[in-house]
């Protein structure tokens, strides 16, 4: 069950995932941070006591109870939970890990890489800005303590038969827009059909909500064309709220509003902020609607603390780290080993004015990997796909350029009890079989491993497997070039979005060109980046599959063979697999969490027997700077940091220098 995500920036809808709205911006260097993402641990570079502070979380994921017995989802119910009974009842005050005391106001700026040239974003045309989804309000909100549930946000109830074959969920009377009007179940359906219609995320993510109708006066019903399928109440729950009176009118000019088009025109909105200021492709600024409507339920106490929240755009990673030891910005996400160990040892971080956090994840890892795109025919055999693998060293780079942090990814869902190990057994051993004659052998003989290497740089036993594989596959070596049976050159593109990743790629592609291979890297703006990775005009790309700790209908738009053929949907890689596509099914229609990781983890395992990404790497914690005058509650969550939806400003300390040309 992975979120949405508003348009091609990848944030997230879950206004309580915040930190998740600025994930695009990252260094690719560990662009799998996401809302249901974590990074595992390796071993951490040196850091001075003082200035490595570790919050404290729960060190084991919380469990879901067991339902009760006479527990009857036909009842309105204040929120819904995958599996099992939800932590918080009907009369809870507010989430466990919030600070319900934390003063408001104060300007938190954060630094955003790249451009964007809409503040729409829901389309896949243009860059949308850095967090426009905190204008929006969800039908249901997540708690960031468990890891499946939702509580009511615009719907105060949500109920559906026992079948699963619809959800219907009633809407708060006071929920409001920003103009005062009143959020209505035609909005609902408004927004459902819309999104449908203009993003392929959407609409194979809603693929089995096939009708939504009102059905009272505050009441919308959502129809699927299936029954079983547990998680469809729970997704339909994220569905972000639009205004259909909006979004149909007219500008102030006069001019008819086209959805499906690009904007500058700061959008209607129902959520804790609204746009206060656009300087296009540069900054956006955000600020907290004093009258929000839903300031005061339950699952908002203690949250939305800031005044305003600013994006200030950067072109160059280097520049935007500066920028925060500069003061210009307050929070940076650090994505880089390399800085993390050797950027910090300034004066503002060893007085402690610039805090060092690495706060712990327990999400799953998802696959952040060299992905290929299968689509073109020298990627077709697996063999070829796998001798990439046998040329990859990251024991190298792990030991020469990530300072020894980070630990080899070795499943789609690392770091998590979904991940397969070892041999398939029990009820994963029972799904495999279904599929035996349609598998490879090895998957029930070999556990799946990477390859590895002593970490020297000499890896001539790897690379003798990899030209063995693609001897296999009908290619040799002719003239010092990799040449198929046809005479044509094995001839390798990596489509780079931030150059920042040319030190990883460069080594790389030393490794190939002893195997003949002629790669190259072509590094391209932000913008030409997504256009052609929606339009797969790309050889290989640096991928992020981010998954949750219930994964779900979202699998379809990762691995199914309609997202194949959709442009801009997540299957970037083109997998259309039979074997795939009966798996996945069986993920969504598990009937228990057991069923759901023994379905998971046969997925896992058919996923890396087709070798289609080269995995790269994952941490268990992030890394975090901050300035002293941003605080966080104590308890914090384990599936989040959290930032900025439940951290605040502390109003005594020293307010940021100001910039040269605001100082008078």
């Amino acid at each position: 069950m992975t979120k949405p995500v508003l348009g091609t920036v990848a944030v997230l809808i879950a206004a309580a995932a915040a930190i998740l709205y600025f994930t695009a911006d990252s260094d690719p260097e560990t662009s799998a941070v996401t809302a249901r993402q974590s990074e595992a641990a390796g071993p951490q570079a040196a850091l001075p006591p003082e200035t490595a502070d570790r919050a404290e979380r729960p060190t084991e994921v919380i469990a879901a109870a067991d339902a009760a017995d006479d527990f009857d989802p036909e009842i309105p119910r204040h929120g819904s939970s995958l599996f099992g009974e939800l932590k918080y009842g009907p009369d809870f005050r507010h989430f466990d890990y919030v600070n319900p005391d934390a003063p408001k106001g104060g300007e938190v700026r954060y630094g955003a890489f790249g451009s964007f040239d809409s503040l729409n974003g829901f389309i896949v045309k243009g860059q949308a800005a850095a967090g426009i989804s905190l204008i929006y309000d969800t039908l249901m909100t997540s708690s960031l303590d468990e890891p499946a549930s939702e509580y009511g946000l615009v719907a105060e109830s949500v109920r559906h038969p026992k079948d699963y074959s619809s959800v219907t969920y009633t809407l708060r009377p006071q929920a409001r827009w920003h103009d005062g009007e009143k959020i209505t179940p035609d909005d609902v359906i408004w927004t459902f059909e819309t999104l449908k219609k203009n993003h392929p995320f959407y609409n194979a993510y809603y693929a089995n909500v096939v009708k939504a109708e009102k059905t009272a006066e505050h009441e919308v019903t959502f129809t699927f064309n299936q029954t079983g399928n547990r998680e469809l109440p729970m997704i339909v729950g994220q569905l972000p709220v639009l205004p259909e009176h909006y979004w149909t009118g007219e500008t102030a000019k006069g001019e008819q509003r086209v959805f499906s088009e690009t904007t500058l025109e700061p959008p209607l909105g129902s959520g804790p902020y609204r746009i206060a200021d656009v300087s296009p492709g540069r900054s956006v600024t955000y600020e907290r609607v004093a009258d929000y409507w839903a300031k005061d339920l339950p699952v908002n106490v203690g949250t939305n603390n800031f005044g305003k929240v600013r994006f200030e755009y950067y072109r160059d990673t280097t520049v935007a780290l500066q920028a925060l030891k500069g003061d210009r910005v307050d929070f940076r996400m650090e994505n880089s080993a390399k800085d993390w160990a050797t950027e910090y040892d300034v004066a503002s971080v060893r007085k402690g004015n610039l805090i060092k956090a690495e706060i712990p994840d327990k999400n799953a890892a998802g696959m952040q990997s060299f992905a290929f795109n299968i689509r073109r025919g020298k990627f077709q055999d697996p063999r070829v796909r796998e001798a990439f693998n046998w040329a990859f060293d990251f024991e190298w780079l792990n030991k020469n350029l990530f300072y020894g942090q980070y630990q080899r990814t070795d499943s789609y869902f690392a770091n998590s009890e979904l991940a397969s190990s070892g041999l398939p057994e029990g009820r994963e051993l029972t799904i495999l079989k279904e599929h035996e004659e349609s598998l490879p052998p090895e998957i029930f003989t070999e556990p799946y491993d990477v390859p590895k290497t002593d970490g020297s740089g000499n890896n001539r036993a790897n690379l003798r497997q990899a030209i063995r594989l693609l001897e296999e596959a009908g290619w040799t070596v002719k003239d010092g070039k990799l040449t198929n049976s046809e005479g044509e050159v094995m001839t390798v593109e990596f489509l780079i979005g931030q150059p920042t990743f040319e030190r990883v790629v460069a080594p790389y592609i030393q490794s190939l060109k002893k195997l003949g291979i002629e790669a190259t890297i072509r590094p391209v703006d932000t913008a030409q980046y997504q256009n052609r990775v929606d339009n797969r005009d790309f050889d290989i790309i640096v991928q992020t599959f981010p998954q949750s700790l219930s994964p779900g209908n979202e699998q379809r738009d990762f691995w199914g063979c309609d997202a194949a053929e959709a442009p801009g949907s997540r299957n970037v890689i083109g997998i259309c697999d039979p074997v795939v596509e009966k798996l996945i099914d069986r993920v969504i229609y598990a009937a228990s969490r057991e069923e759901l990781v023994a379905a998971t983890r046969a997925l896992d395992r058919v996923l890396l027997a087709g070798h289609y990404v080269v995995p790269q790497w994952h941490l268990s914690y992030h890394r975090l700077a901050y300035w002293s005058r941003l605080r966080h509650p104590e308890n914090m969550p384990p599936y989040s940091t959290g930032f900025p939806t439940i951290w605040w400003m502390d109003k005594d300390a020293p307010a940021p220098a100001p910039k040269p040309d605001e100082a008078e």
